[in-house]
């Protein structure tokens, strides 16, 4: 079914967020997968990828040092 033609009941189009152009894109629009992050369920959940991907890259990396650490005292 053509995306005019979804009915209440389904979701919304996906967001994408295009790292090499720095727009939010929609599957109607979207670049090669290699150039996109996503899918995110609104405009502005994409538009802020880089600022997610960074924050939980650092909750990540803490938790792999915590596991370290816990490593090392045993």
């Amino acid at each position: 079914m053509a995306p005019e033609h979804r009915g209440e009941d389904q979701r919304e189009m996906p967001y994408w967020y295009n790292v090499d152009t720095k727009q939010v894109e929609t599957d109607e629009n979207r670049s090669q997968n290699a150039n996109v992050m996503g899918p995110y369920d609104t405009q502005e959940e994409a538009a802020a990828a880089l600022e997610t991907a960074a924050r939980r890259t650092a909750e990540w990396d803490e938790e792999d040092r915590e596991w370290e650490e816990r490593g090392a005292q045993e």
